[in-house]
């Protein structure tokens, strides 16, 4: 499973009074890395919406929070693809801080959707190839 990884930096505005990581910004986090992963991949969001008229949205989370993060850590947000389907695709990801704290682990299903109808399609042959190389 080849893993994707995207730094992370905590921001003042990303915690709670009491100087750790609101635990919302987790997924924004969790977020960003699949997008740049998609990116990596030669895949921009805005392109996909426009010309081939699909979006891709979560589906479902599970996530655990095993450490705090905090004001200024710079963390590390992975993306591995576990399963590549007709419509979606499951990502396993995690959040670290060097040099080997682990934060978070998530479960992220993520589906294809036609964008006009906001309805389930499949994710187009080209982009679930490159997909499965991931795997």
């Amino acid at each position: 499973m080849s893993v994707f990884e995207w730094p992370v930096r905590v921001y003042y505005e990303d915690t709670d009074a009491g100087g750790v990581v609101y635990y919302a910004n987790y997924l924004r986090y969790l977020e960003r890395a699949r997008t740049e992963w998609l990116r990596h991949l030669g895949f921009e969001q805005d392109r996909l919406m426009r010309d081939v008229g699909i979006v891709f949205a979560v589906r479902r989370v599970e996530i655990d929070y095993l450490l705090p993060a905090r004001f200024d850590d710079a963390l590390t947000v992975e993306a591995a693809v576990e399963t590549v389907g007709k419509v979606a695709l499951t990502f396993r990801q995690a959040i670290t801080r060097a040099p080997d704290s682990l934060l978070s682990r998530a479960l992220v299903q993520v589906v294809c959707l036609d964008r006009s109808r906001f309805r389930p399609t499949a994710i187009p042959a080209e982009i679930r190839e490159m997909m499965y190389a991931e795997q």
